[in-house]
């Protein structure tokens, strides 16, 4: 299920898409991703568990989603992961994260500090790093990086598969 936060609203330049991050509701938009989480998890083609992915402010919000619900596991790809050990007390299965050691946004201080408020928390997870750019993993972006994308989908599918496995 792919979630739309942006309320239909669609773009392709760049600035267009920060102001709709911007515009996002913080509040209704846990609320939406909490709500889908638990129907998913009670769908009666489901297995129960449910995992969350997502890219940028994507991959932000798949981390938000499982602190929203209890999901079973929930993967990064360069999204805002600065959270604290309070807040990270929410998540029910572990986080995988792929960052890129060239971005200037998503960089490795706040990875650094997530990973340590992780620790503090006690939870799980595991962090990929690759020698590439933001958006490394979108292949419509001029950073895109095939071997590391494929690279990082394939760890993606792995982690689903011991996770979300009945």
């Amino acid at each position: 299920m792919a979630i739309d936060l942006y309320d239909g609203n669609v773009t392709d330049d760049a600035d267009t898409a920060r102001a709709f991050m911007k515009a996002t509701n913080q509040k209704e938009a846990m609320e939406t991703v909490a709500a889908w989480g638990v129907w998913l998890k009670s769908h009666a083609s489901g297995t129960g568990k449910v995992g969350s992915v997502g890219w940028c402010f994507g991959g932000g919000w798949s981390l938000n989603s499982a602190l929203a619900t209890p999901l079973d596991c929930a993967v990064v790809y360069y999204g805002r992961v600065d959270k604290t050990a309070d807040q990270l007390a929410a998540l029910n299965g572990p986080v995988l994260g792929h960052f890129a050691t060239r971005d200037q946004w998503i960089n490795r201080q706040m990875v650094s500090a997530f990973e340590a408020q992780m620790n503090k928390a006690g939870k799980q997870f595991a962090t990929h790093w690759y020698e590439a750019d933001h958006a490394f993993a979108n292949p419509t972006s001029a950073r895109y990086d095939q071997q590391d994308a494929k690279r990082a989908w394939q760890r993606t599918t792995d982690f689903f598969k011991t996770n979300l496995s009945s």
